[in-house]
């Protein structure tokens, strides 16, 4: 396996110097889009889903529980014992901890699938999620979202009864919010993916294996 070229001190400085530049600048440019997002209009969306959920149905509004902002990551339905494992990958890197500190920032986080509410459990068990986990199962709040049967990341705002989208993500919107892909991203080899632009030799495998 191949390594990164050794220098000296100096040298290793100013090549460091040098990317630290660019950084900055894709820092500030995230600022700026951030605040361009922060900016974005919003579109009304109906309430009337009604969700499968362990303490019983629920509808969105339900799913807000008392805060106004709820963040909705809509998990694939590949069908009966079938995961999708970029879904599964994201959400074994949500921490409990730091959902409890977006509730206290006013936004609550829901995963939410089509697969049905008993396929959601078995699946829960089995990697030992403990965050919340509703089905869609049965109504068209997917296809409505624009997710169909694929995976989304949705953001609503809440205005008494009344539910505003104001955005959404998929692909490598949703990628970059990995924080095991955000560490991956510091480290020499990366993510050792085979889409990654890397040296000669470096380690490279599928992205699902």
């Amino acid at each position: 396996m191949k390594k990164p070229k050794v220098v000296s001190a100096e040298e290793w400085q100013q090549a460091r110097d040098e990317l630290l530049k660019a950084e900055k600048e894709l820092t500030r440019a995230q600022d700026a889009l951030a605040a361009q997002r922060r900016r974005l209009p919003m579109v009304r969306f109906a309430t009337d889903y009604v969700f499968d959920t362990p303490a019983g149905p629920k509808t969105l509004l339900d799913l807000f529980d008392g805060r106004d902002q709820l963040v909705v990551y809509q998990f694939m339905d590949n069908g009966p014992d079938h995961y999708c494992p970029g879904c599964t990958y994201l959400t074994d890197s949500v921490p409990v901890t730091g959902l409890a500190r977006l509730a206290e920032r006013g936004v609550t986080w829901v995963t939410v699938s089509n697969m049905p509410l008993a396929q959601i459990e078995a699946y829960k068990a089995q990697r030992g999620w403990t965050l919340p986990f509703v089905s869609s199962h049965g109504t068209s709040f997917s296809a409505d979202c624009g997710a169909g049967r694929g995976f989304m990341l949705s953001v609503f705002l809440r205005d008494g009864d009344q539910v505003w989208r104001t955005y959404n993500t998929t692909a490598r919107g949703v990628d970059r919010l990995v924080f095991v892909n955000s560490i991956l991203d510091l480290t020499p080899y990366g993510r050792q993916e085979d889409w990654e632009d890397s040296p000669p030799g470096w380690p490279q495998h599928p992205t699902y294996g």
